[in-house]
């Protein structure tokens, strides 16, 4: 059945973006009230129009996100960098282009992008449909222009078929395919980990150390101060004190006090989606904490939320339990591309 839902013109897109780059401005900038952990709740998913995407838009943005035509070449889909194998992530350290080129930064997970509020390690991107066409127009990335995008789709009776059958026009356009991609995405949803049967009620869900490691979590490893509510992350920035000179979120909002601040990743499936930080130079979660344990790197601008722990090795492993007990993979069966 067709979405007829009517499209945002382009002063609600703005209204939009102002509004949410505003508030992310004041989550980095001002004090941040800590969310209790918990699950998170599919009723608080904020859909655009306000109405959750059919099997259909689902089905056709799974489609595009695996489909290698999205890029220059042919040789790159979303799902190279994403790779559902691989937490998705690519494993490695840095991402690479369609073209071999470094792309700068660790490709993050994507993991319950329902709930964010920005995207990007930069927080540049106010909405998953944006998002979705960024590292597709990227040259770096995956080197398509939006025209000769829409001109491959459009030559593939498939989708001229259910581009149609999903958004009732005959004609392709890029927002739908934002749209579309998108749809896909925040449909990937991990929220049945041993932590969230743990806090449901199971008390045989984690294991004595994982429990031990919740206390250090909410407590002396000061964990929460960041990675807080439902999916471990207050959607703000933070210079951790990698010690790297990628400037990060003050390139986009002009902020000095921001240089080397960085959005903070979810921690769902976080055992799945090494190496970790926005340069991906920590190789293991178990150097993570350690990281955080020594205070980070002597770094300019370092967030004040940074400060040696004192934990002991023993510390440390319950935590790294803890961390595990948040471990709820999505299987994601390739399609066959049309």
């Amino acid at each position: 059945m067709p979405n007829s839902s009517p499209r945002p013109n382009r002063t609600t897109h703005l209204m939009r973006y102002s509004i949410l780059l505003f508030l992310s401005w004041v989550l980095s900038s001002a004090g941040h009230t800590q969310e209790a952990l918990g699950t998170p709740d599919r009723d608080d998913i904020e859909y655009p129009d306000d109405e959750p995407p059919s099997a259909g838009e689902i089905a056709l943005g799974k489609m595009l996100f695996f489909d290698t035509r999205l890029s220059t070449n042919k040789k790159q889909s979303c799902a190279t960098c994403h790779n559902p194998d691989l937490g998705f992530g690519d494993g490695l350290r840095k991402g690479i282009g369609t073209q071999g080129d470094d792309l700068g930064r660790n490709t993050p997970h994507i993991y319950n992008l329902a709930w964010n509020v920005v995207f990007f390690w930069d927080g540049r991107a106010a909405s998953l449909e944006e998002q979705a066409l960024g590292p597709i127009q990227s040259k770096a990335e995956m080197g398509m222009s939006l025209p000769k995008m829409l001109k491959r789709l459009s030559a593939v009776p498939y989708y001229r078929k259910q581009f149609k059958a999903v958004y009732g026009a005959d004609k392709i356009i890029s927002e739908d395919v934002g749209r579309a991609i998108a749809a896909f995405e925040r449909n990937l949803i991990s929220d049945n980990s041993p932590f969230d049967q743990y806090i449901a009620g199971d008390k045989s869900a984690m294991s004595p150390a994982a429990i031990r490691g919740l206390d250090l979590y909410q407590g002396k490893a000061r964990c929460t101060l960041c990675h807080d509510g439902a999916n471990f992350t207050d959607n703000s920035f933070h210079n951790i004190g990698t010690g790297d000179k990628d400037l990060g979120r003050s390139e986009i909002v002009g902020d000095t006090s921001l240089n080397g601040a960085f959005k903070t990743p979810g921690l769902r499936n976080v055992t799945l989606t090494a190496p970790y930080m926005h340069d991906g130079s920590i190789a293991s979660l178990q150097e993570v904490i350690e990281f955080y344990d020594r205070g980070g790197k002597l770094a300019k601008n370092k967030d004040k939320l940074i400060k040696p722990l004192g934990l002991s090795p023993n510390e440390i492993m319950d935590l790294l339990a803890y961390l595990g007990a948040l471990s709820d993979p999505i299987i994601v069966e390739r399609p066959t591309l049309p």
